[in-house]
């Protein structure tokens, strides 16, 4: 089984994502990031985000794979993967593979992924949805800090975090 994903995240000082099921600081340049890193690739991504996408929509340009324990669901453009095997088996050889969230899919596809891109921003949110903090697990380890970058009053950089235990 393949263990080359790779991760994109927007995250707090605390590793928070989200609240209510929406993510809470935007950034306008992250979202841009997002499309450059995840373009023309394979995304694994949750029901629930998905549905926070513009329309509930599948992203453009990319390969969307849902992971949902709902066996019932069923979007247009999307395929869907009822457990983290067949999520990887699903994308197969495809060369680029980034999981970008809930914080279920995160945690659950850690262990497969290689390299984090993090949008860390350096403020604080009210979440109740959090990504793993890189900073205290084993294994990983942060290979770009990143330029500090201001938008909106809020600062923040792209960070490179890879794993490092094999």
């Amino acid at each position: 089984m393949r263990d080359d994903l790779e991760i994109v995240v927007a995250a707090d000082e605390e590793w928070g994502i989200g609240l209510n099921g929406t993510q809470t600081l935007v950034i306008p340049e992250d979202r841009k990031h997002f499309r450059e890193v995840t373009g023309r690739g394979t995304v694994i991504v949750g029901r629930k985000t998905l549905s926070d996408f513009p329309g509930g929509r599948p992203l453009k340009n990319r390969r969307n794979i849902v992971l949902t324990r709902d066996r019932s669901f069923d979007v247009e453009g999307v395929e869907t993967a009822h457990s983290v095997e067949e999520a990887l088996e699903k994308c197969g050889n495809d060369e680029k593979v980034y999981v970008i969230g809930g914080e279920s899919v995160y945690r659950a596809l850690l262990p497969w992924c290689k390299k984090a891109h993090v949008t860390r921003i350096f403020a604080k949110a009210d979440n109740d949805a959090f990504f793993p903090n890189l900073d205290r697990l084993p294994g990983w380890r942060l290979t770009d800090g990143g330029e500090e970058r201001e938008s909106n009053g809020l600062r923040y950089a792209f960070q490179t975090w890879e794993r490092c235990d094999g």
